[in-house]
Parts: C-alpha cells; structure tokens; sequence
C-alpha cells in the first residue's frame, strides 16, 4: 500500500468492510468508566483495552467509586467489545517471592471481581495477563507456578471474565514466549482444574511472536497452523496488534506504530483480512507517531 492509500483511509464509510473489525487502542481510566466510553467514541474504538489499577498495582479509586453504567450501556447499544482488560506489570504468578505471588493472586481476583461489573448482561470481557518470569527457577517450575496461582485466581472469578495468557517476546526468563509453554499452562489447568480451565485462553501480540522467532510475516497462516497443534485456536481469543521494533528473533519486546517497523503494513493487512484473525478484538499498543496517521482507520482501510 502507497503511503498516499495510506493518508486516504476513511475510518467513517459505514459500507466499508473495516466496520466489522473489534478494533481499537489500550485507553486511559483516568476519568473513569465514562471516560472510556468517549475517548472510545472519539478514535472510533469498537474493543479496546485499559488497565482495571495502575500499571504498578495501585487499586483505582475512580473505577473502584463509579458506576461502570456508561460501559455496559456502551457495550450492549454500540456492540463494542469483547473488551480486553490489561493487569498491572508488576504481577508475577512464577516469581520467586510467595508475597509478591500472593499479592499477585489476590490481585487479579479484585480486578475481575471489579471488570464483572463492567460487562452486559450475558457478555464477556477479557483480562489479559503476561504469564510471569520465572527468575532463575527453571522453566518448568514457572509454568508450575503460573498454573498453581490460576488455580488460585480462577474459582474467584466471575464467569463473565476470561483470562488471557499473553504470548512474549523471550526476552530475560519469560514464560510464554513458546506455544509449548503456554500449552503446558493450560495441560495443567486440565489435570488439575478442568472446571476452571475453560476459561483460560491466549492473547496473540504481533510483535512479540515475531521477536520470539515465529515468521508471521513470511508465514502468518504456518504459524497459526502451529499454534493450533500446539494449544488450540480454541484459545485464541484476542491479539495485539503491533510493529516490531527490532524484528524477528529480536526477544526485545519493543513495540513500533504500524507500518514503521520490521512487520510492515502489508502485514497487517494480511492479519485483518485472515479469516480467523479477523474475528477476534483487536488491540493497538504502539508507541505514538511523528506523522499524523490515525492507525485505528488505517487498519480498517486494509480490510476487504
């Protein structure tokens, strides 16, 4: 696509295939559940993602106080959503600390507890965690950790809300930057708690695959092929749409705006035009641009 296509792109054509799209940018709550609702309403967000406290952990005193009212109307009136909640960094269910993975366990409970009441009557929202790092421990023994914290968390959770294992880039000791770990996350959810298990599935973020060292911008439909013997497109619930920074087998973890790094428009076109991506909410988390380019229309632009 030219860069002229690019600037023409015309995010308000309601005929346009792009309106089908669940798309939208990780928003602030700094003004509560109805500042969400019109920062999504002014950059045409359809789902979108925020964090339910600080990035830090902070509990947030305007989510917690308001009614959540303006979203779950929002969401039932307008169709938005599934929306796709993002927990705090600072969670570590396979640290080696067992306060920090208490206070981590204790934790997401709240939040879902607090995202249920965001959600439509017979709805769903989605949290998206990243999985942990095991610090030295070993693989195995993060993924055992990461398993036994979810069976803690999930029996607290409403039924309504989901949580998602986000795939990583691999960068330090990571879990999650493999199918295999993910899946072995999940298998022991199945043994262990199968009443829960269902309602575990994985987020795909664009740039971390690629940084991992899966070729999606050779082989997107190779590496969904595989993702799918592995844990299951079952599980595959929501993605990540970013550019990579530094590219394949890179495990930076360093996000770019759409088309400026090593993925490329294109790409994107390829990811919003697949016929099982293209299903799924989708959440921009790129840095901002020196250019005026609403990324927001330029991917429903790239729809067909």
């Amino acid at each position: 696509m030219t860069e002229e296509a690019v600037q023409n792109q015309d995010s308000n054509t309601a005929s346009t295939p792009g309106r089908s799209l669940k798309l939208g940018q990780h928003l602030s709550t700094t003004n509560g559940w109805g500042g969400l609702v019109e920062q999504a309403k002014a950059h045409d967000n359809t789902a979108f993602a925020f964090f339910p406290r600080s990035p830090y952990g902070r509990e947030s005193k305007k989510l917690k106080s308001e009614d959540p009212a303006p979203l779950v109307d929002a969401q039932r009136t307008l169709g938005w959503g599934p929306l796709v909640a993002h927990a705090p960094y600072v969670y570590n269910l396979a640290g080696k600390d067992a306060g920090k993975r208490a206070f981590a366990i204790t934790s997401m409970q709240e939040d879902a507890q607090l995202l249920a009441t965001a959600v439509p009557e017979g709805g769903t929202i989605y949290f998206n965690f990243h999985p942990g790092s095991h610090v030295g421990q070993g693989m195995d023994t993060g993924i055992r950790l990461i398993a036994d914290g979810l069976k803690e968390v999930l029996p607290q959770v409403p039924d309504s809300v989901q949580i998602l294992l986000e795939t990583m880039a691999g960068k330090g000791t990571e879990v999650g930057s493999k199918f295999e770990e993910l899946a072995a996350i999940i298998a022991h959810l199945d043994a262990e708690a199968p009443d829960v298990s269902a309602r575990v599935g994985v987020t795909l973020d664009t740039c971390h695959v690629y940084d991992a060292g899966y070729d999606v911008l050779q082989n997107l439909t190779g590496v969904l092929a595989e993702f799918n013997e592995v844990v299951g497109l079952n599980r595959l619930k929501a993605l990540h749409i970013n550019d990579s920074k530094f590219g394949f087998q890179s495990h930076k973890d360093r996000h770019a705006p759409i088309g400026l790094g090593e993925l490329g428009v294109d790409f994107f076109g390829e990811v919003v035009n697949n016929p099982t991506l293209k299903k799924l909410p989708m959440v921009l988390e790129t840095p901002p641009r020196d250019d005026d380019v609403d990324e927001v229309a330029l991917l429903r632009g790239l729809a067909e």
